[in-house]
């Protein structure tokens, strides 16, 4: 099922309203949608370069925009709504153990991890600040921060190195991603440490 969903989502990106695509599933991913928006990103940016910071702009600007959806998700109907879509997912048991165990500093690191390397899912994150009740301007800050900064490098890869750039980002954006995110969190350990 996965599988055919991801190949349905590829396919969006020949289409005519492929923007409008790209805004829905950047949207819908952030809250309960499980394939990433970079699935239509990466093959749009490669067929129109020209366009590439364009499509960076509209991902960011709905990706944020569906995390905001996922916060008050999480902030007003987490049992009737985020609990049973946090399930579906199997989401659910990784979900309080990380309300369980993490402050909203600690949810806002997760934010940004997430919002660049989809570590830990992203619509995780989006409910589970909602459901923590993290500000939501400061949610906003650090989701137009995070997703802002994945989606203009994806299109500054794209467009100064085109398709021979497609292969290495297929196979290595996770490493890449997660490396970044495991420096912002060793520099918020680092901050943490030197303010206490």
């Amino acid at each position: 099922m996965i599988r055919a969903l991801y190949d349905w989502v590829l396919s969006l990106a020949a289409r005519k309203g492929a923007q409008v695509w790209l805004a829905a599933i950047a949207f819908v991913e952030s809250s309960f949608f499980l394939i990433p928006a970079d699935v239509l990103f990466v093959p749009m940016a490669l067929a129109r370069p020209q366009r590439a910071y364009r499509y960076a702009i509209i991902a960011t600007v709905f990706s944020v925009l569906g995390g905001i959806l996922g916060w008050f998700i999480g902030f007003y109907a987490f049992e009737t709504v985020a609990r049973p879509v946090l399930e579906f997912y199997g989401k659910y048991d990784t979900f309080e153990a990380i309300r369980g165990s993490a402050g909203a500093d600690a949810i806002l690191v997760m934010l940004v991890t997430s919002g660049l390397s989809h570590l830990p899912p992203i619509k995780v994150v989006t409910i589970l600040s909602g459901a923590a009740q993290v500000n939501i301007w400061l949610f906003i800050g650090s989701a137009i921060l995070a997703r802002g900064a994945r989606f203009l490098a994806l299109a500054w890869l794209l467009r100064t190195y085109g398709e021979p750039i497609k292969s290495f980002i297929e196979k290595r954006l996770k490493l890449i991603a997660a490396i970044a995110a495991a420096a912002v969190l060793a520099l918020y350990f680092a901050v943490r440490y030197l303010l206490h």
